[in-house]
């Protein structure tokens, strides 16, 4: 399980002056790191959540996360929410499978 994950870059920056496609890509980037820190990829993804605070900006999340993730379809969600941590558009938390020994 990965905890809701913010536009935070690696300094501990948060971007949330950044544009939604830019904390999008820094979200995605983020989970993607934990996951390799886990030992596994986003295709391990068995299930995504994705609270935004604009839902007008579903289609652009949809569209980078098609990219990203290209065929490989977990599970997801999406939730509009009155805000997020630090001022920040978009948060993602997701469940991954690792191989068992």
């Amino acid at each position: 399980m990965i905890s809701g994950q913010l536009p935070i870059n690696a300094e501990g920056r948060a971007l949330a002056d950044k544009s939604f496609e830019e904390q999008t890509q820094q979200v995605l980037s983020n989970l993607e790191h934990c996951l390799a820190r886990a030992g596994v990829d986003k295709y391990s993804l068995v299930q995504v959540r994705v609270y935004v605070t604009d839902m007008d900006q579903w289609p652009v999340f949809n569209r980078i996360y098609a990219q990203w993730l290209g065929d490989h379809r977990p599970a997801r969600a999406v939730a509009g929410v009155a805000q997020l941590h630090f001022g920040s558009a978009i948060e993602v938390e997701a469940m991954a499978l690792a191989a068992t020994a």
